[in-house]
């Protein structure tokens, strides 16, 4: 009764070792070497997951585009401040330029000195930001 049991359970294990097959991986993103066509999928897939949305839109589905008028009045508004601007720069510094120096708009503080690179024109709000622009030389 052990022989016939001994040859069943090795008869039945020759059967279940046959039945392997080899793993190949497959990379899904285009980035990594995947197809091309999963683009479109992965991207929609990421849009919706996305969290970053404004809530307004989530909730109610609308989003809030801009009006002509007020594509009207930003415009106008942008048009202004670049003429006052320009006004302001041709009043400080002539025809001749920026020059080295420290120079006082309202709460703005601009300090313009050379650099190695360029003239470094740095500003500074009465808030504490601060932004730096470097102008390479001609």
């Amino acid at each position: 009764m052990k022989k016939y049991y001994i040859l069943f359970i090795t008869l039945l294990s020759f059967q279940f070792s046959s039945s392997a097959q080899a793993l190949i991986y497959r990379p899904i993103n285009p980035s990594f070497g995947g197809d091309t066509f999963n683009y479109n999928w992965l991207l929609s897939s990421a849009q919706v997951q996305d969290k970053t949305k404004d809530p307004t839109i989530a909730k109610t589905g609308i989003s809030k585009e801009a009006s002509a008028l007020e594509d009207f009045t930003t415009g106008l508004n942008r048009q202004l401040l670049s003429t006052l601007s320009r006004q302001l720069f041709s009043n400080q510094f002539g025809e001749d330029g920026i020059k080295e120096g420290t120079y006082q708009y309202g709460d703005f503080v601009v300090d313009v000195s050379p650099g190695s690179e360029g003239l470094v024109v740095k500003i500074t709000d009465g808030k504490g930001g601060e932004t730096a622009i470097t102008v390479p030389y001609f």
